[in-house]
């Protein structure tokens, strides 16, 4: 199974909240607030940390960004194949 990863971005919310926020990311001074790069082993997980953030952040002002989760060159140079699962979106608030 491959992991997901993703991006987490963060605005409108007070310092006491980034505090507290159960990943390591980079506080961001403009229109985010904050950055960090998330993975998870399945899209449960996935879920999960998003209802998570949904309690912590208030007002849901964040987003959890999907990034491919592989990609293979094919050999003749014709392209590139890329992986990603079909049901994880971008969270919106």
């Amino acid at each position: 199974m491959s992991k997901i990863e993703a991006i987490l971005l963060v605005w409108g919310v007070r310092d006491e909240v980034l505090e507290k926020l159960p990943v390591e990311g980079y506080w961001l001074y403009g229109e985010y607030d904050f950055i960090a790069k998330v993975e998870f082993m399945s899209e449960k997980e996935a879920e999960e940390f998003e209802r998570k953030l949904r309690r912590l952040i208030h007002g849901g002002t964040f987003k959890l960004i999907p990034v491919k989760l592989s990609a293979v060159k094919n050999s003749e140079g014709e392209g590139v194949k890329v992986s990603m699962l079909e049901s994880v979106r971008a969270s919106a608030p």
